[in-house]
């Protein structure tokens, strides 16, 4: 049981007094700090660290780990990334999101009577982004190999004891996955009997995965023997993947089981190494990248928040919730609308939507009594200097009548929670990496004898321009994601690095975990289990054919108060209840103070951390 803090106690006198005992004990470290969604991964990181590796190193390793434990992720998917490097005092955007495939349009998919593209299967892919972040990251910032960097996931892949989580996952699924005949070979070891999928702490072997990565390894050793530099050896591996042998078998198979990617696809794509987004938040500054991910609406959010006393309100109160809830509604309506991959056209317009002005005037549409009903997006263009062009649009969306509230079913909550993983890492060195992998859960399709399983994430698309006009697809797109890694300075300086898995809870549960530090004074341990809000007045990032918001819809702890409910009913919410209101948030908070580091890991699934 947490123990109740005295009223009265002031900001200051909370973050000096002890912290509240917590359902997982924080992490303290003063040499580095490894957290991701996996126990053995978590140890990959830490291995990398005891063997003198730096936090790039180590998120690296655990990336790798993670995607071959199919932690909610597998190789096949995309990996994000924000880095701060400190010998140039920068933040680093990295954009490893695969791309959709020659032929993959809207007219492809609407000719096949779908609103959008696939939740599985091939047509559901993406070109593999993993692989590519890995080797670019190690390449640019790391300071080991790849030989090292990927010795632990090679291990596992030659068979690790699997945990009950993703072996229930495989025996669930395994309808779908007998559709696949190189997934059921790996994944339904015991095909024919009660139960297919292997049992937990039985060793699950992947023998083609393993060769592939041997084979990645291989180019690198080649390439050193060589005389290449270790950042060419690394490259050099990454070639074998996109345009080698690994290429060609990946192609393969994915085309003999209906997908679309090509080798010219696979060529052609390039991870980028970008600049991130950020605003300043009462003095901190938060970093998110750009918007071909769903980062920029917890920036928005925050934009309109900082026109409210938060503190005042009191954490949870009925108020509190209201005006996050209501600046999230906003926010997310924008990032429904204007959100899509920046390298193709037309231009989003970020400027305007992350200004403080524009911020100001979405804040006037809050109304502290009753819930904006439907939440639409606004016109950022003028606080660009420019008109919209968009306007028909969003007419449409402002003549919608509120759309009535169906159910909330498990399987619409499956899609909202859809998870990944994610990764937080830093070291004494001053390096911090926080990444949001994913793609290519359970259950995946593989790419013939490669071991990877397909991403899925062609399914945050949309078909239509009235939805989204940036974010149609088109062959060399990417979609608009919800995986959103965070990073955020104080005084020029580290000060927290966070990320959780979720789908489009994401940046819900990762703004009021920056509340609760910020605003609260909560340790990182006590913000990752605080009870969130979820709203599903938005549009589904991931799911089938229904992904229409239910306005005044809300998740709430099982414990908020009678009388909190009551408010929020005459507000014009309607509510349900969970034990578990957030996704597993990881967090690494940098102590200025004493010189250390403070790591929380959520209490809402497996994730661990490891600190030293």
């Amino acid at each position: 049981m947490r123990k109740l803090l005295v009223l009265g106690i002031t900001m200051c006198q909370f973050i000096s007094l002890q912290a509240q005992q917590t359902q997982k004990p924080p992490l303290h470290g003063k040499s580095w700090m490894a957290i991701t969604g996996k126990p053995l991964a978590a140890t990959a990181g830490a291995a990398i660290f005891q063997k003198g590796g730096n936090a790039v190193d180590a998120a690296c390793a655990m990336i790798a780990a993670t995607c071959t434990m199919w932690d909610v992720l597998s190789w096949g998917g995309e990996t994000q990334a924000l880095i701060y490097n400190p010998k140039t005092g920068k933040v680093i955007a990295i954009n490893a999101l695969g791309v959709a495939p020659t032929g993959a349009t809207a007219a492809f998919f609407k000719d096949k009577g779908l609103h959008y593209p696939p939740e599985y299967g091939p047509l559901a892919a993406v070109t593999p982004g993993t692989p590519g972040g890995i080797c670019t990251m190690l390449a640019e910032y790391g300071t080991m190999s790849l030989k090292e960097v990927l010795a632990p996931a090679m291990q596992m892949a030659a068979g690790y004891p699997i945990e009950a989580q993703t072996a229930n996952s495989m025996e669930r699924g395994k309808d779908r996955i007998k559709q696949w005949p190189y997934s059921k070979a790996v994944f339904l070891p015991h095909a024919g009997q009660e139960r297919e999928a292997p049992e937990a702490g039985e060793i699950f072997k992947q023998t083609d995965l393993y060769e592939t990565l041997r084979k990645m390894v291989e180019a690198e050793q080649q390439a050193l023997k060589k005389g290449k530099s270790r950042k060419e050896a690394i490259y050099a591996a990454n070639a074998r993947f996109y345009t080698g042998d690994i290429a060609k078998e990946f192609v393969r198979g994915c085309k003999e089981q209906g997908g679309l990617i090509t080798e010219d696809d696979m060529a052609r794509w390039k991870v980028q190494i970008e600049e991130p987004v950020s605003i300043n938040y009462k003095g901190v500054e938060v970093y998110k990248l750009q918007q071909w991910t769903q980062g920029p609406a917890m920036l928005q959010a925050l934009n309109i928040l900082e026109n409210f006393d938060l503190k005042s309100m009191g954490y949870n109160s009925a108020r509190y919730i209201h005006t996050v809830t209501q600046a999230m509604h906003l926010a997310f309506a924008d990032r429904d609308f204007y959100y899509g991959d920046p390298y193709y056209g037309p231009q989003e317009p970020v400027k305007g939507l992350l200004s403080k002005e524009y911020a100001k005037e979405r804040a006037k549409l809050i109304d502290p009594a009753k819930n904006l009903t439907p939440a639409v997006p606004g016109d950022p263009y003028p606080f660009e200097g420019k008109s919209n062009p968009f306007t028909q649009y969003l007419q449409r969306w402002q003549n919608d009548k509120p759309l009535a509230v169906a159910p909330i079913d498990e399987n619409y909550l499956e899609q909202v929670w859809r998870g990944t993983t994610s990764v937080e890492a830093a070291d004494s060195a001053g390096w911090v990496v926080s990444v949001t992998p994913s793609g290519g859960w359970l259950p995946a399709c593989i790419a013939g004898r490669t071991g990877i399983g397909l991403s899925q994430r062609m399914q945050s698309f949309v078909l239509d321009s009235v939805l989204n006009p940036f974010n149609v697809v088109e062959p060399g797109k990417r979609p608009r994601v919800t995986l959103t890694p965070t990073l955020a300075m104080k005084d020029g300086k580290p000060f927290l690095a966070f990320a959780v898995q979720g789908g489009d809870t994401q940046d819900q549960n990762l703004l009021q975990f920056f509340l609760n530090v910020t605003e609260f004074g909560m340790t990182v341990q006590e913000a990752v289990e605080a009870a969130n809000v979820n709203t599903y007045q938005l549009y589904l990032s991931l799911g089938g054919e229904d992904r229409k918001p239910k306005p005044g819809s809300i998740l709430l702890n099982s414990n908020t108060p009678d009388w909190t409910r009551r408010e929020l009913i005459k507000m014009g919410y309607k509510l349900s209840f969970e034990d578990r209101t957030s996704g597993p948030v990881n967090a690494i908070y940098f102590d200025r103070k004493h010189g250390t580091f403070w790591g929380g890991s959520s209490n809402h699934g497996e994730d661990y951390g490891v600190g030293w």
